[in-house]
């Protein structure tokens, strides 16, 4: 049900979308649906709720070793960015539905929380290592941060604004790196002893 009402609402948007589009997509009744879901806003939720599951999953960066805490941003955003790409559509209409409705304003901020959270700690934790500005108030800059991530990723991914990959991941890497009070060579690696 919920793959079906993913592809109505991207087909048709969450406004014209009707629940007997999304029964019928999924091969079912208004009956069945209405076993699982109240109405098409909680089916919304729901499916708001398993991507952003899988977009927080799949942005952390993954790594076998302690290596170069740069080369960590640097995966991270290169794996947001790949989940957001996916997603863009989703993502927007959220957007759109934010700017109208409390209720979806509400979920939107729900949404964003955990990855702020995980900014925030990780920042952090770089403070505590000597390697971030220890007067940058950390939850400020993880929701500054993120707000220019989302941006982006909605100009380029849903928008359509082009963009090279290589250089957007290079570029938000240092952007981030550096807005925390990191600095880094020519090459984007971390200038030891310093911050």
């Amino acid at each position: 049900m919920i793959n079906a009402a993913r592809e109505v609402f991207e087909e048709l948007g969450f406004r014209d979308a009707r629940i007997s589009d999304i029964a019928k997509r999924a091969g079912t009744s208004y009956g069945v649906f209405y076993h699982y879901f109240d109405s098409k806003e909680s089916v919304l939720d729901e499916l708001f709720t398993s991507v952003t599951g899988d977009m927080y999953n799949a942005s952390q960066a993954r790594s076998k070793s302690d290596g170069d805490v740069v080369d960590k941003i640097r995966a991270s955003n290169r794996q947001y960015l790949v989940v957001a790409a996916r997603n863009a559509q989703l993502i927007a209409m959220i957007e759109e539905l934010a700017y109208r409705d409390p209720q979806f304003r509400e979920l939107k901020l729900r949404i964003r929380e955990p990855f702020l959270l995980r900014n925030e700690a990780g920042i952090r934790r770089l403070q505590e290592q000597g390697l971030a500005d220890p007067n940058l108030d950390a939850a400020m800059a993880a929701s500054m941060l993120g707000g220019m991530i989302e941006h982006f990723t909605l100009l380029w991914f849903f928008h359509g604004v082009p963009y090279d990959e290589e250089l957007a991941v290079e570029t938000l890497t240092r952007l981030w790196a550096q807005a925390i009070g990191m600095r880094l060579d020519e090459s984007g690696r971390l200038v030891q002893g310093a911050r």
